[in-house]
């Protein structure tokens, strides 16, 4: 595999429950429980961006090319569960609404917009695919304990 396959992103502790969240290229994101600092995102809520984030980029890439959106909204949402599988979400629905303009380019765009949201669900989404197909997670424990 080469290097510009691999992703990574690393977090810091800021306080009791809180981390600051870094990639590569020196962006940075907070990271809570949601308890001492409410504007940051838990967890489960970066998993959610991260699904509807990477599927919005797919759909917007293959109809904005057509019409430009006049708005373009998406959001994913799941309950958590408690059971014996452990913690976790049930099934995770994103909803994708976009407008395009009246006209030739825009019919053109609504009509691509089913079959791209279908291409990110099915191919494109790294995130979505990657939480669609067993994808084993390990653990490694580094330095002093």
């Amino acid at each position: 595999m080469s290097d510009d396959a691999h992703r990574s992103v690393t977090l810091t502790r800021t306080g009791s429950a809180t981390f600051e969240a870094r990639n590569v290229r020196g962006g940075t994101i907070p990271v809570g429980s949601g308890g001492e600092d409410p504007s940051a995102f838990t967890p489960v809520e970066l998993l959610l961006v991260a699904i509807a984030g990477c599927s919005g980029i797919d759909v917007d890439l293959l109809t904005s090319r057509l019409a430009e959106p006049e708005s373009f909204e998406i959001s994913a949402g799941g309950d958590k569960v408690r059971d014996g599988d452990g913690n976790h979400l049930g099934p995770i629905t994103v909803t994708v609404s976009v407008t395009f303009p009246d006209g030739q380019a825009g019919d053109a765009a609504r009509d691509r917009l089913p079959d791209a949201v279908a291409k990110s669900r099915d191919r494109l989404c790294t995130v979505s695919r990657t939480v669609q197909l067993p994808t084993p997670v390990s653990y490694e424990v580094s330095g002093p304990a």
